[in-house]
């Protein structure tokens, strides 16, 4: 089978690829390095990629590729391609919220119902949901109120999927609650802290730490995400969370635990677009998947920390820090 993975040097695009090469896939990886974070970073994530004989990279826009050509021989799209972050979404940096997360996923769809493209699988995100009313939150039962401009933009591309799927485009959203795990981005919390305890310096702790998360393991989502391509019908919509929450106090004390001493906090004000809790019904996508969380958070952080302190000691060894 062929693939084609936007995003494919980020953080949960480079899993997913590596994972579909491992299954027997051929897979082009998509991505445009975007400066939301170092290059040299999303280099680093297709470093087990480039050599292989069954991956081929386009460095290239989704807003701009010919993606007509791209998709020409039918391949099943997974498109993770995105702007990311909520902080950033405030302010004069919504356009490439806009251009990144509608314009190009617009673009895609209608490239994908031209070609005849068996499935898209694409990256909606929890943040749709906002501050619930109840929980754990079900994908045709909880209101949709965001509280971000990038909520917004994915609330706004389930939208745009919806038509495509009312045209006989075979599309499904996923809606990520937490990923975290090795290669995380640098701006998020988990990789922050796992920074700190291998490298010392403080964590910087927006909020008073109750606030909580259903946070995901990267090995979880990628299976959720290739279930979501190949299954004979597809939901239109789906949760992928851990089946775990729990609060920041929580995730401190056990990264505590595993590097074995204490953590310096420094406590800030919340941020805007934050949300105070998040949690999955994962009832659609075991039913209609397949799939369920495997990974346990302490296993999971264990490995973010692993990760991390592996990729300390080459940056000391090639002499960056």
């Amino acid at each position: 089978m062929r693939a084609v993975v936007t995003g494919a040097a980020g953080f949960i695009g480079s899993h997913l690829s590596d994972q579909l090469i491992a299954d027997g896939w051929h897979v082009t990886g998509v991505d445009s390095f975007t400066p939301y974070y170092d290059r040299v970073d999303k280099e680093a994530n297709l470093a087990g990629l480039l050599d292989d004989p069954r991956f081929d990279f386009v460095e290239g826009d989704v807003g701009r590729l010919d993606l007509e050509a791209l998709f020409a021989d039918r391949p099943v799209v997974f498109h993770l391609a995105a702007q990311p972050g909520v902080r950033a979404s405030f302010g004069d940096g919504f356009g490439d919220y806009v251009r990144h997360n509608l314009t190009a996923t617009q673009r895609l769809f209608e490239a994908a119902l031209a070609t005849g493209v068996p499935r898209v699988a694409w990256a909606s995100s929890s943040s749709v949901y906002g501050d619930a009313e109840a929980y754990p939150c079900t994908e045709h039962l909880t209101p949709l109120a965001p509280r971000s401009p990038y909520g917004v933009t994915k609330r706004a591309g389930e939208d745009l999927a919806r038509i495509y799927r009312s045209l006989g485009l075979s599309v499904t959203a996923l809606r990520y609650f937490t990923v975290y795990g090795p290669r995380q981005r640098p701006d998020m919390a988990m990789r922050r802290l796992c920074e700190v305890a291998v490298n010392g310096g403080s964590f910087p702790l927006h909020g008073d730490g109750l606030q909580s998360r259903d946070f995901t393991y990267v090995d979880d989502a990628v299976q959720a995400t290739i279930a979501a391509g190949i299954v004979s019908d597809a939901p239109p919509i789906v949760n992928v969370g851990g089946g775990r929450e729990a609060t920041m106090r929580d995730v401190i004390a056990t990264v505590e635990r595993l590097a074995g001493h204490r953590i310096v906090v420094d406590g800030l004000v919340d941020q805007r677009g934050d949300v105070r809790r998040t949690a999955a019904d994962t009832g659609v996508a075991r039913r209609e998947l397949g799939w369920a969380p495997r990974v346990e958070l302490e296993i999971g952080l264990q490995a973010e920390l692993d990760w991390v302190a592996a990729r300390s000691l080459r940056l000391v060894g090639a002499g960056v820090r």
